[in-house]
């Protein structure tokens, strides 16, 4: 008896979405770039930091919010975003008592610069500038600092694709 009803309810909502669906309403989540592209390919970003792996990071970053919007292509595609990477060295973002408990916060700072090429003409440039603050290892371990701060630089990456995305947008 328990079960009947259940598939009864599981056959109603069922229908009820269906129904909803054929009403016209949707979600979508187009992207399209300033000169009318719904497509961009995103070229590996120059590297001109320290940091080994941040030019990849953004590259990556960029890659995937375009193919969440739809918009990812490969080479060959007409519209592309070109651009470079900088970093500032880690820096104490604020002083630690001598004697405290607690690991000091550190700050790291990213520039990104890029353009919007469209059949080989610049379309449009951005320049964005991205901070994160992150925590040095409990104890001074090298390791979870590190891990910290590889951590606070995809977060930076992660936020200026949004940004230059949000910038080269129609």
């Amino acid at each position: 008896m328990r079960s009947a009803a259940l598939g009864r309810s599981a056959f109603a909502g069922l229908a009820a979405a269906l129904a909803l669906s054929a009403c016209g309403y949707g979600l979508e989540n187009r992207y399209v770039a300033k000169s009318g592209a719904e497509r961009v390919h995103v070229r590996p970003f120059e590297n001109l930091s320290t940091e080994a792996s941040l030019g990849a990071e953004l590259t990556a970053a960029l890659r995937d919010e375009l193919a969440r919007r739809g918009a990812a292509a490969g080479p060959g595609a007409p519209a592309e975003i070109i651009g470079e990477v900088r970093a500032s060295a880690p820096g104490p973002s604020s002083p630690t008592p001598y004697g405290a408990s607690y690991p000091p916060t550190w700050r790291i700072g990213v520039v990104v610069k890029a353009r919007l090429v469209v059949d080989g003409a610049t379309v449009s440039e951005r320049t964005v500038r991205r901070e994160a603050d992150y925590l040095a290892g409990v104890g001074g371990d090298a390791l979870e600092t590190e891990g910290r701060r590889a951590l606070a630089l995809r977060r930076v990456a992660d936020d200026a694709a949004r940004e230059l995305l949000r910038a080269f947008e129609r």
